[in-house]
């Protein structure tokens, strides 16, 4: 510590009350409590003046001192900031020094080529719910010390086993879980250090220390799928995996992201059994068509359209007809137009098919017709497509 006293550190959060009593333990070796502590109200006088104003910067007190038994507003201000990438939450834990008029980069401040806390008072902390990867380099899932070795145009950035040490005066290299190197650029003037998340991506964001007029970013990025996959299996095993639901929502995150396909299909097989259902059945034989086994998909798609509602079938159609496959959709149609002719859903797509075919007469009048039977919340959109086709309006997807 007595190299950091000498060398101006003050501004990284050292207090005049720990300088005292490292003092007093040079001089006298270690005393008991009640003969070390020292007032902050007292002046120190073994302290240079200039020592004490450069300690202004990051005190509580205006002599320079700091609190050591009461919680009281500090100068660093305490920041905890949470960006979730997938998954997985990374966390910034530390307090915000103020440039206070200062030249910070390279002088007494944060001198050039010697490890700092990045941040004031007690380490500076990271903290990763499932395993990372920063500046492409791996890192296990934990909490790490967060230090920083600056230099003019690159800076290298140390994740520590110890995040419990107060500032880096106790760093050990040893230690290091990680290091890696990045670049630092110029940015927008800010009085308090600040990280932020910035350019966020479905699997990576950066890690930015902001402070005086530069900004030091850092890539963390993480196996969205492979986190997500573990984490589904694990909730699985819990509420997720009394109902068809959870089973059914695992297998279609799955083919969403033509990931693990054969054990979506042993999900949606388990989905199916807790309960046979046209949503589960519809899924299974997607999963089955990207797996390359059309004749199986052909058939678990049947068994989906047998077991179905005929809401469900309008909706399916609709969602076809949206995915610009309005002849799957129409298809779909025609099994409500057969087994349910007078539902208003039906008049509706007798209505679509009508339009389609340039046929507004026909179209305006199944319309109609879906209107009077619908139910209330629908009737003011279907008066929309009225509107539409009285203009001889095309009310398909185009």
């Amino acid at each position: 510590m007595l190299t950091e006293i000498v060398e101006g550190r003050l501004s990284a959060g050292v207090s005049v009350q720990n300088i005292a009593n490292f003092q007093l333990k040079r001089c006298f070796g270690q005393p008991k409590e009640h003969s070390m502590r020292i007032s902050p109200r007292f002046t120190i006088p073994f302290l240079a003046a200039p020592l004490l104003l450069a300690a202004n910067v990051s005190a509580q007190f205006k002599n320079g001192a700091q609190a050591t038994e009461l919680a009281i507003p500090t100068i660093s201000q305490h920041a905890v900031v949470t960006q979730r990438i997938g998954l997985t939450d990374v966390t910034i834990n530390y307090h915000a020094p103020l440039v206070g008029g200062r030249k910070i980069w390279g002088t007494a401040a944060v001198p050039y080529d010697k490890v700092w806390r990045a941040g004031a008072n007690q380490n500076t902390t990271i903290a990763f719910s499932e395993d990372v990867s920063i500046e492409g380099k791996p890192l296990a899932a934990g909490t790490y010390g967060l230090h920083i070795i600056p230099t003019a145009d690159q800076w290298t950035i140390i994740f520590s086993k110890n995040s419990t040490s107060w500032g880096s005066f106790s760093y050990d290299e040893k230690e290091d879980a990680l290091r890696v190197q990045v670049k630092p650029h110029d940015a927008e003037f800010r009085e308090s250090l600040a990280y932020t998340f910035d350019d966020v991506k479905p699997d990576s964001a950066l890690g930015t220390l902001r402070w005086e007029k530069l900004a030091v970013p850092f890539r963390v990025s993480t196996d969205v799928k492979a986190v997500t996959f573990r984490s589904i299996k694990n909730q699985l095993r819990s509420t997720g995996g009394f109902t068809w639901i959870g089973f059914d929502e695992a297998a279609n995150w799955c083919l969403d992201n033509n990931y693990e396909l054969e054990q979506a299909l042993k999900w949606e097989d388990t989905s199916i059994q807790n309960e046979d259902r046209f949503e589960n059945n519809l899924n299974k034989s997607e999963i089955l068509s990207a797996l390359g086994k059309k004749q199986e998909a052909e058939a678990s798609k049947k068994k989906a359209l047998e077991v179905a509602s005929g809401l469900q079938l309008h909706v399916y159609g609709r969602g076809l007809q949206i995915r610009d496959k309005q002849d799957e959709g129409f298809a779909i149609f025609q099994i409500n137009i057969q087994k349910r002719p007078n539902e208003w859903y039906t008049h509706g797509e007798l209505s679509r098919i009508a339009s389609a075919k340039g046929d507004f007469g026909t179209a305006l009048k199944e319309m109609k017709l879906a209107q009077a039977s619908a139910p209330d919340a629908t009737k003011q959109q279907i008066q929309g497509l009225i509107a539409r086709l009285e203009k001889k309006e095309n009310i398909n997807p185009r």
